[in-house]
C-alpha cells in the first residue's frame, strides 16, 4: 500500500509544482515529511527503504519509543505542539523542531542545545488562521521575536511552519498559505539563510505547494488511518 500511496503523493507534488504561481524564493523542490503518528515503527523502516528521508512525529514520547526500537536513520522532525517540560528530550531526539510557538520555548530549546553542544534547527510556527485551539505566534508576537533571534546562539531558525484551518472546501485554506508565503519572503529578505516553509498536510498539501510551500507534512495519504489502539 505504501509504495502505491507514495507514488500518488509524489505525483501530486510534481503536478502542484507545475501549477503554482509565484514561489521563486522557496525553489522548485518540495521536502516530503512522512508523518507516522499512531503508526507502528515498521512503517518508518518501509518509508525509509522507499527513499523517504524525513519522518514527522507529533509527540516526543512516541518518537523516543520508535527511535529506541528502530535502527538509526532518517531525519526526524517534531511537528506537534512541544510542551516546555519536554524541550530537553526534543533537542536530543529531533533534527528539526517545526513547532516552536513561543519565545519561552525558544529560550528553553536554546538552553538545552547549549548544554549538549548542539545547534538545533527550528521553524517558527505562525497561527495565521487565528484559531484559538491551535498554538503558534500571533502576528504581534512574531514581529516582536524577530529582532531577538540572533541572541539564541545555539538555535538555527530555518524558516516558518503554518497550519491552515480545518474546512470542507480546501480552497478556503489558500489565503492562509498565501499569507504564510508572504511572511516567508519578508523573513528571507532579512535573513537570507532562511530556506524552509512547511505548510500543508494530507488534505491540503497540493494547495500549500501551489502557494509556495517547500515542505509538506503528509501522514494519512501515505499510511492510511491512524491506529489509536497503539500505545507508546
Amino acid at each position: 500500500m505504501l509504495v502505491d500511496n507514495l507514488k500518488i503523493v509524489q505525483g501530486k507534488i510534481q503536478a502542484a509544482l507545475q501549477t503554482r504561481k509565484e514561489a521563486k524564493l522557496t525553489g522548485d523542490n518540495v521536502t516530503l515529511v512522512a508523518v507516522t503518528k499512531n503508526h507502528a515503527p515498521e512503517v518508518i523502516t518501509e518509508a525509509l527503504a522507499l527513499g523517504v528521508e524525513c519522518i514527522g512525529e507529533n509527540r516526543v514520547q512516541e518518537a523516543k519509543h520508535k527511535k529506541e526500537v528502530l535502527p538509526a536513520g532518517g531525519k526526524w522532525h517534531l511537528i506537534g505542539h512541544l510542551q516546555t517540560n519536554k524541550a530537553r528530550q526534543a533537542v536530543a531526539l529531533f533534527e528539526l523542531i517545526e513547532s516552536v510557538d513561543s519565545e519561552r520555548l525558544l529560550e528553553l530549546i536554546n538552553e538545552e542545545a547549549v548544554r549538549i553542544g548542539k545547534v538545533q534547527d527550528v521553524l517558527l510556527q505562525l497561527n495565521i488562521a487565528k484559531e484559538e485551539q491551535k498554538t503558534g505566534f500571533t502576528r504581534e508576537e512574531y514581529l516582536a521575536i524577530l529582532p531577538k533571534l540572533d541572541t539564541y546562539k545555539n538555535v538555527r531558525v530555518r524558516g516558518l511552519m503554518v497550519i491552515a484551518q480545518a474546512c470542507t472546501d480546501v480552497e478556503e485554506t489558500r489565503p492562509v498559505f498565501a499569507a504564510g508565503y508572504r511572511c516567508f519572503c519578508r523573513l528571507k529578505e532579512a535573513r537570507p539563510e532562511i530556506d524552509c516553509l512547511s505548510m500543508g498536510m494530507s488534505n491540503d498539501y497540493t494547495v500549500a505547494i501551489e502557494e509556495g510551500a517547500n515542505m509538506v507534512r503528509v501522514g494519512t495519504a501515505l499510511f492510511g488511518q491512524r491506529d489509536y489502539s497503539l500505545k507508546f
